[in-house]
């Protein structure tokens, strides 16, 4: 049976809502369906992305939302189980929410991906936007590309540029430990490939795929690492995976570098504390002393405001790109028609919070945006989770660095 596992509402902040209920929503907003675990292993990251977005949608509607409409959340559960998500996906379309969203899950994207072509195929009159916001697996906007998805986070490809431009010069030896699904698959070829093009220096000494949110003892594969003799652990791994690995190699003294593409998210600085002073990494959209860095007096209230009712970093800044950026698209249509919408986000220009310029692709739907390559130490404005340690930059990837060529061949809507 077909079931709303969790519903809220988001207008200026987010409603408290009985798990399995519906409360009424206002008929006047713009509702989007966000789907994403709130169950579950891996349920912590959706928690905290409905925090991050109450808080996103305050500051939206506040500067007037889209057709002088605010936006709706409507929250489904789906466990991280692409079946779970398509079960969502026919809600949403029942419900006539001419959005969906979807932040967690390169597995859930994919089949997100072809349940809105399939739907919006089938269905002309009941057509959906898909709002990637984290399902980064590089083939979504390459081979798997669809008229239907934007996404608005940086692909792996992206991310592995940035990650391997980052590493040290001194790291000669690395070991890769992924998760055993399309994202980890997508960040083991992309790492291999960038190590390969811009650090023939180093040696890949381990090169793994694990079971994804299944492991809970990680000792051996720690002891794998230090028999290994790597300097540095690459690892795409995130959330609880993530964390699990670090506390791990924590408890076991291991005398490595973690060169992440994750760990800025809920729980990696807890995990690994004062034992990731310089030598923890990631790479990031956006992290708290950004702002400091660069002098941006505006950012920086925004982030001092999050930090005044949270205890976690705020790095999402994509998230707040892609409602400034959905806003505008309905704007500029008049309307929240799916394609009419489409057709005004393809190619838009934009700033981000710090006033760095993004563009989404025509080509491939995927929007083009700086990273930062930052480092767990001291001495910065903001820790994080109350650590004492916080994220410091040590490397700047623009969009213009990241504008790499894309293989989507999109098929356009007739109509």
């Amino acid at each position: 049976m077909k079931r709303l596992i969790r519903y809220a509402c988001v207008t200026v902040v987010m409603a408290a809502a009985a798990l399995g209920l519906r409360p009424a929503m206002a008929a006047d907003t713009i509702k989007v369906a966000y789907i994403d675990p709130f169950s579950g292993p891996f349920a912590s990251g959706g928690d905290e992305f409905l925090k991050v977005f109450a808080y996103i949608l305050q500051k939206v509607n506040a500067d007037g939302g889209a057709l002088g409409r605010t936006f709706e959340l409507v929250p489904f559960d789906d466990k991280l189980q692409p079946a779970e998500a398509l079960i969502a996906l026919k809600s949403a379309v029942d419900q006539n929410i001419p959005f969906v969203m979807s932040c967690t899950g390169s597995n859930v994207g994919s089949a997100l991906v072809e349940g809105v072509a399939k739907n919006n195929a089938r269905n002309p009159d009941h057509r959906v936007l898909y709002l990637n916001c984290g399902a980064l697996a590089t083939e979504l906007t390459n081979e798997k590309c669809d008229f239907w998805q934007f996404r608005f986070s940086g692909n792996v490809e992206m991310r592995a540029a940035a990650r391997v431009k980052a590493l040290p010069s001194t790291v000669k030896k690395v070991y890769l430990l992924n998760q055993d699904y399309l994202f980890g698959q997508s960040i083991q070829h992309d790492t291999r490939k960038y190590l390969k093009e811009l650090r023939p220096d180093i040696e890949i000494v381990g090169d793994e795929l694990m079971p994804f949110g299944k492991v809970q003892d990680f000792s051996s594969y720690i002891e794998k690492i230090r028999a290994s003799g790597a300097q540095s652990v690459i690892t795409g791994n995130y959330n609880r995976d993530l964390n699990l690995l670090i506390k791990a190699g924590v408890d076991a003294g291991l005398d490595v570098r973690f060169d992440t593409y994750l760990a800025h998210l809920i729980g990696g600085p807890t995990a690994i504390g004062a034992a990731g002073e310089n030598r923890l990494s990631t790479i990031t959209e956006f992290h708290p002393n950004v702002p400091v860095e660069l002098n941006k007096p505006e950012a920086l209230a925004f982030v001092e405001a999050w930090r005044a009712n949270h205890e976690t970093d705020f790095s999402e800044v994509p998230f707040l790109t892609m409602f400034q950026m959905l806003s505008r698209a309905i704007d500029k249509a008049g309307s929240t028609d799916p394609l009419k919408v489409a057709l005004a986000l393809e190619g838009m220009q934009a700033t981000d919070l710090v006033g760095s310029p993004v563009e989404m692709r025509k080509q491939d739907h995927q929007l083009l945006m700086p990273f930062y390559a930052a480092t767990f130490t001291k001495g910065v404005k903001f820790d994080s989770e109350k650590t004492g340690f916080g994220w410091k930059t040590d490397f700047i990837a623009t969009s213009k660095d990241l504008t790499l060529p894309t293989t989507c061949k999109m098929k356009r809507p007739a109509s």
